[in-house]
């Protein structure tokens, strides 16, 4: 897909729910790091729980180093059904406050997206009432596990 063909995404209309209060986007203010070059750049990416990765812009992969044409490609499956490739950007590390989480990044539309990958891989929630995105726990990112099985070393 080349910029000619970037896809525009839309974000859907505001809407009121629960007690009258109106319902809107939150985004962040995350630094995004080319983990080959080193290359750092600060966005506001809306955070898109329906959105499974990281999505930049192609002017942002650029600022990152990468060249369109030389990355790897992934298909994906858009809201509206249809099935596109995009380029995918390996290595890139996204900041937010004291977490940080490595990941690739989408190449496609006219906003970054953080999608819900990076929002687990740095413990981040929604805090729907105060509409802005925080840590689930105060004193720093912590990981889950479902299965632990202990041996000893006899």
């Amino acid at each position: 897909m080349n910029d000619s063909e970037t896809l525009r995404c839309l974000p859907p209309p505001l809407s009121r729910r629960g007690q009258g209060m109106l319902m809107g986007h939150i985004y962040a203010d995350v630094e995004l790091l080319n983990s080959w070059t080193r290359k750092r750049v600060s966005v506001r990416a809306l955070v898109d729980t329906g959105t499974t990765d990281l999505c930049i812009t192609p002017d942002v992969a650029r600022e990152l180093g990468f060249d369109l044409d030389e990355v790897s490609q992934k298909s994906v499956t858009l809201a509206d059904g249809r099935e596109v490739t995009v380029p995918r950007a390996l290595g890139v590390r996204v900041y937010f406050q004291d977490r940080d989480h490595g990941t690739d990044a989408l190449v496609m539309g006219n906003e970054c997206l953080l999608g819900a990958i990076p929002l687990e891989g740095m413990d981040l929630i929604i805090d729907p009432k105060n509409q802005k995105l925080m840590g689930r726990y105060p004193d720093g990112p912590r990981s889950k596990v479902t299965y632990f099985r202990v041996t000893s070393a006899d």
